[in-house]
This record gives C-alpha cells, structure tokens and sequence, in this order.
C-alpha cells in the first residue's frame, strides 16, 4: 500500500516540530510545505515550499497539518475541505464560534477526517488519568483543578491566553471526565498592553456535576502545567511538563490523634507515582490522525469537540466581561 501524501501549511514555531514528525512519520510521506514567509527555519528537508494553501493542495496531498495562526484556520481549512482533503488543524480550531461550525459542518458534510490538535490530550500523565478514571480508579470524581502559567510566549499575536493556552485545559478537562461544560463564571486581566487577555480564572461545572476551576495566565516566571482531579477514593496529580502522574488515595487508617485528624482532614493513605511509558505526545497525535485517516481505530480530537471547546472559551471571555456566570 503507497504511503499517505501529506503537507504542512505554516512553519512558526509549532510547524517546525510538526514538520519534523511528519518527516519520519511511518506509512505517511511530507511531500510538501507552505508559507508566505518561507522556510525561514530551514525544515522543508529539500521538500518543495510554497506560498499558499491552492498551491500546496495542486501538489496533491491526501491530507495536511494546519499550523498557521488562528485567524487563518478557517480560510485554509475551508479551502481544503473544499478540494476533499483531510485536514487536522492547530488549536484553537477557529478565532470564533461561527467559523468553527463553519470548518465543522465543511468537513462533515465531505465525509472527510478532520482533527484539532489538542496535543495535551496525548500527555502520558492524562492518558494514563482518563483510563484510570474510566476503570473507576477514583470513583466519582468531584472536582478538576488546572494551572497553566509561564511566560509570555512571542508567538501570539491575534488571540489571549483564554484561546492560547486556556483551550488546552477545557479541552483536556472535558475529555478526561468524559463530562461537557454546562455553565463557566470568569475573571480576566489585560497586564502587558496588547487587546487581548492575559490571565484568566475560571470556575466550571461540568454535566455530571463535577466542579472545576482553571487559573491560566503567561505573566508567569514560573512554568507550571498541572491537572489536580480529586475523586472520592483520591487524587490523581498529573504534571504534563514532566508526564508524571501520582496518585494520592484516601487512607483507611483512622487517625486517633484529634488535633492531628483535625489538621489533616482526610487520612492519608498510599502515594504512587506510576511508571508509565512516555512516547512524544506530538508523535503520538499525527500517529492516530494517519490511522483515521486510514480508517483504522485511532483517538483524534474531531472538530465537533474542538467546536465546543471554543464556545466554552467564548463563554469564559463573556463572562468576564459581563460578570455573570454564563450557561452553556
């Protein structure tokens, strides 16, 4: 069987790595690259470079990785549903709501396999929670907690930290409890000058009841990525910076010094930290979108749950500029 046609539109600083991974990627040849700027980091590999998306889809690609900035998500992937070409596009999927049912909808309606690339689904740390969770390691889980902070990265220029980097932990929440967002109430700050927001503080519910809270921001010296799920048999404390995940369970111990029990609230039982396998998660995100595209069994983001991502961050970005918890 030939090997997967595959092109990449956009080589910033996500594009490079995606370029890299397509390049040695199994069953799936990059025969191909685009941007108007060119290949100004020099990762074509001596592959053909080309301006635009029209000239990249006449070079005749099967399916392509989206990395240009998210302003143009919904003019190039329009183009490529357009021309029946599988597509999976960096997150956010589009700048608004109405754009993102609009790639949605193009891609549905071709029957073709459109993916989001919400890379920290793939995270060993949140692999290995999400299966743990779903054999009901935790039991019911009552409360998800993230913090995402660092400095200001310069490759953002047309959205806020709420699309940026925000988008990474809705994402991730919904996915890894297998629940959706029902209402959002946040608070944003504007600290660096630019239109958009800077810092974000969300709290969430989630469909089963589940309460979240997610404070993100790029004001930070300190780089942290952290998922805190607390259940009632534990917590699970995934760091994705490092793919660790440890579990801390419930004790069944009873503490019989009062003003200790007191102190400790919960007893404290075992502490784990798992040995798990970390493959690369971006290696591991183009892996399952060539095997949808092959129409094998594969793990994508599809563009429906990249659409109610969005409007979960819209819904964040609404409530705090009105003050008011919104409901979705």
């Amino acid at each position: 069987m030939a090997n997967l046609r595959a092109g990449l539109i956009g080589l910033g600083m996500m594009g490079r790595h995606h370029a890299r991974v397509l390049g040695s990627l199994p069953g799936v040849d990059l025969i191909g690259v685009a941007d108007p700027g060119g290949d100004v980091h020099g990762v074509s590999g001596g592959r053909p470079v080309f301006e635009d998306i029209h000239q990249l889809i006449e070079a005749g690609i099967d399916y392509c990785m989206v990395a240009v900035p998210t302003i143009y998500h919904e003019e190039v992937g329009l183009a490529l549903a357009d021309a029946g070409v599988h597509a999976i596009i960096e997150k956010p999927l589009a700048q608004d709501t109405p754009s993102a049912e609009k790639l949605a909808a193009a891609f549905k309606d071709k029957g073709l396999v459109g993916a989001v690339g919400h890379i920290e689904r793939y995270n060993p740390a949140l692999q290995q929670a999400r299966a743990r969770l779903e054999s009901g390691e935790l039991g019911d889980v009552y409360q998800v907690q993230t913090r995402r902070q660092g400095p200001f990265p310069a490759r953002i220029a047309d959205v806020g930290v709420v699309k940026d980097l925000g988008t990474h932990d809705i994402d991730l929440t919904a996915w890894v409890t297998q629940q959706s967002f029902t209402s959002v109430a946040a608070g944003t700050a504007y600290k660096s000058g630019r239109e958009f927001e800077d810092l974000v503080a969300v709290v969430g519910t989630l469909s089963n009841g589940t309460v979240t809270n997610h404070l993100v921001n790029w004001l930070s010296p300190l780089k942290e990525r952290v998922t805190i799920i607390t259940g009632e048999r534990g917590t699970f404390v995934a760091d994705t910076l490092t793919a660790d995940l440890t579990y801390y369970a419930n004790g069944e111990v009873q503490t019989t010094w009062n003003d200790l029990a007191q102190f400790r609230g919960v007893s404290e039982g075992d502490v784990i930290r798992y040995a798990i396998s970390k493959p690369e998660p971006l290696r591991v995100e183009h892996e399952n979108f060539r095997d949808a595209v092959l129409g094998k069994e594969a793990d994508i983001v599809t563009m429906e749950q990249g659409l109610a991502t969005v409007r979960v961050a819209e819904a964040c970005i609404e409530s705090a500029k009105t003050g008011t918890t919104i409901k979705l």
